[in-house]
């Protein structure tokens, strides 16, 4: 049986078990990062992607976005595809579509492999749409400064359908631009709350501050199915957007509850 949704609360819970007793149709936004690989210890957490996207369409409103953060481990000098995997199975089995696949720069640290491979400084952040278009997109607070932002210049020969190539011209140069799909947020092992880092495996509050802002409404529902030490919710919060945290780890929802009472500007926390 389905029972009403409950907003700003914290669930410990297996996040399927949990997601089928919601209604369809009812979350904004999804941003979340699943414990992939085995590279974490996650208190015996059994990850099933498979099922976990079947849910997440269900409960998504029509235009509504998941945001994945995830990459892939290396066994024997080859990627596992884990990435990929899910990409191709919840957009082929499930219904999603990739709306965008950003490239997460972040710096990598040089392991035992580093004298034989590259070093890996990029996370995928797959962005899987339900429905023809976003319901709600505003990249604007994502912007970047322009290297030449201000000035005049000439340019814009562009190649067109036909192989030809169009006139220089002079052209504006906005102050700001869209980040494009290469993003950076900052410095993922220094951001955040001493407590957000009694987590294994966090990812920036800017990550979360940009999706959500970009992706749902004020007043909007963002979930996170593997809420961990609760960044996602945090800074939903903070940003006028309510929250659903899922975790099967009691340890790691007492974390996310503790920031939830430190960290939330101007509000008391309700669970």
């Amino acid at each position: 049986m389905k029972e009403k949704i409950k907003v700003n609360k914290i669930i410990t819970s297996d996040n399927i078990k949990y997601l089928k007793t919601l209604p369809d149709n009812v979350i904004d936004l999804v941003v979340t990062s699943p414990p992939y690989d085995n590279l974490r210890d996650y208190k015996g957490y059994t990850l099933d992607l498979h099922g976990l996207g079947r849910e997440l369409y269900r409960v998504l409103k029509d235009g509504g976005i998941c945001v994945m953060v995830i990459n892939d481990s290396t066994k024997n000098f080859g990627k596992s595809l884990t990435s990929f995997k899910t990409i191709i199975d919840w957009c082929d089995n499930h219904g999603f579509k990739l709306f965008e696949n950003i490239i997460y720069n972040r710096q990598g640290v040089e392991g035992a492999w580093w004298k034989k491979r590259f070093r890996v400084d990029h996370e995928y952040i797959p962005i899987f749409l339900k429905g023809d278009r976003p319901q709600y997109f505003d990249k604007e607070e994502l912007k970047v400064p322009s290297k030449h932002g201000g000035k005049i210049m000439t340019g814009a020969a562009v190649r067109k359908k036909d192989g030809s190539q169009a006139k220089s011209r002079k052209v504006f140069i906005n102050p700001m631009k869209c980040p494009g799909t290469v993003m950076t947020f900052g410095n993922s092992c220094g951001d955040g709350s001493k407590l957000k880092h009694q987590h294994p495996a966090v990812f920036p509050d800017k990550l979360a501050h940009d999706m959500i802002k970009c992706f749902s409404p004020e007043g909007g529902i963002v979930l996170d199915p593997f809420s961990g030490s609760g960044t996602t919710c945090v800074v939903a919060r903070n940003l006028g957007r309510q929250y659903i945290g899922v975790d099967v780890s009691k340890e790691y929802n007492e974390i996310c509850k503790k920031r939830l009472e430190q960290e939330i500007i101007n509000y008391t926390l309700d669970i």
